[in-house]
């Protein structure tokens, strides 16, 4: 079981008083016993203190530390996928130019096949007339 500091002190506060009230050679090397041990207890309450807020900052260093790496993290990821989405969209117009190309193409395949029709047709009936005249 451990005391706290502040109760430890007046405990030998409450002992420096008592032993001043008794007189003597014993008395006076009583009383100089207890305000040793008043000042070993103040002494050990500020190093507890003192540890417990060094402790305090350390523990706040970290956690501040903690953060700023989870916001690198976050940063880092975040441009991860900036930098996914810019690719994503320019794959998605190269796609669509080339679609629009393959389109292109497609019509010019299929006008030229109706041109080529008309050019037969047009053969055909030329030579029907042709024909026709002899």
């Amino acid at each position: 079981m451990t005391i706290p500091p502040l109760t430890t002190s007046l405990l030998a506060a409450s002992l420096l008083l008592g032993l001043a009230a008794c007189k003597g050679p014993e008395a006076e090397q009583a009383r100089q016993d207890a305000a040793q041990a008043a000042d070993s207890a103040n002494a050990a309450a500020r190093e507890a203190v003192d540890k417990a807020a060094a402790s305090t900052r350390s523990a706040a260093d970290e956690a501040a530390a903690a953060s700023e790496r989870a916001a690198a993290d976050t940063q880092q990821a975040l441009d991860r996928a900036a930098a996914a989405t810019s690719e994503a969209a320019g794959e998605a117009k190269t796609a669509a130019r080339d679609a629009t190309a393959h389109a292109s193409d497609a019509t010019a395949d299929a006008a030229q096949k109706v041109a080529d029709k008309a050019r037969d047709v047009a053969d055909d009936a030329k030579q029907n007339a042709d024909a026709a005249k002899h």
